[in-house]
């Protein structure tokens, strides 16, 4: 698989987070637990939850599959760099083929709808709760802000209200599901959401007054992988995250020119009127969304 071209980021055009976290290839992924080169006789924690509970016929087409690339693997013993690439391949390999998995079940569920004449009333949704890194910046895993696990999929089939193959560009987030549904089965809309239905944008309407920016707010940290702290606010070009609780540090993206963020503009006095602009409708959402100041959060003194 083409590697991307940051796999080896040296994160010299980011900042402290990107530094500081545990979702490398190089340097978190797991040769057995996360890319399955159990040696004979393996046991215990994710082993005894995954292989060894696989019945004979399982077990047989395990080892039939895997036990020849650990071979191949341990004959190979690959170094530095190399060992990177041949992590990178295997894990490609094995997320790719998941992701065929995943389609050829939702292409059996469509040819259901379709054998039981129920196509054309239903609405089908095929969407995510977050993106994924495949090797970008030299990650895999997800939680940070930035594009690849940012984005999100989202495909709609609903025969006569959406027409195949359109493309909206407008910003939308799973907090518009709910109300989306709601209003596509003719309920009300509670009034205490904090989303906003779909349709409009589905049925091809210009919607003049829809977000243009994007809230986004990750907390969970110190836990697996380091990913620091950080909210921020994304708009059709720019993006401006703050990382806290043990740090206090800004970064800015403009994804028209840099759309793999690989450069934090902040303090590119060029942008000043931009990243002036965006705190202050970053401070709008967080207001609108009742956030907690972040003051609340700081990491406090061990006597």
């Amino acid at each position: 698989f083409p590697e991307p071209f940051n796999l080896f980021d040296d994160y010299s055009g980011m900042g402290a987070a990107a530094r500081e976290q545990d979702m490398s290839i190089e340097h978190t992924m797991r040769i057995v637990e996360d890319l399955k080169m159990w040696p004979p006789g393996a046991s215990g924690g994710v082993y005894n939850r995954t292989v060894g509970r696989m019945d004979e016929e399982q077990r047989r087409l395990w080892d039939m599959t895997y036990e020849p690339i650990r071979e191949e693997f341990e004959k190979l013993n690959p170094q530095g760099k190399d060992l990177v690439r041949w992590k990178y391949q295997r894990y490609m390999y094995d997320y790719l083929a998941t992701i065929q998995s995943v389609d050829e079940s939702v292409g059996r569920i469509l040819q259901y709808l379709e054998d039981t004449g129920m196509d054309e009333n239903t609405i089908v949704i095929y969407t995510s709760d977050q993106g994924f890194y495949l090797g970008e910046h030299g990650w895999f895993d997800k939680r940070f802000m930035y594009e690849e696990s940012y984005r999100t999929p989202l495909v709609i089939k609903w025969p006569g209200h959406i027409e195949p193959g359109s493309v909206n560009k407008d910003i939308v987030s799973n907090l518009d599901f709910a109300q989306t549904f709601l209003d596509a089965a003719g309920a009300p809309d509670p009034g205490d959401m904090q989303g906003r239905s779909m349709l409009p944008l589905l049925r091809g309407e210009n919607v003049r007054d829809w977000r243009d920016a994007h809230y986004y707010h990750y907390y969970e940290y110190p836990a697996v992988h380091s990913v620091k702290r950080h909210y921020g606010i994304a708009t059709d070009r720019y993006k401006l995250i703050h990382f806290y609780y043990d740090i206090d540090e800004w970064e800015m993206y403009d994804l028209e020119t840099d759309p793999h963020e690989m450069q934090n503009v902040y303090d590119d006095p060029s942008y000043a009127v931009v990243r002036d602009d965006l705190h202050i409708r970053l401070d709008e959402l967080r207001d609108k969304y009742g956030e907690t100041p972040e003051d609340s959060f700081r990491l406090l003194p061990v006597e």
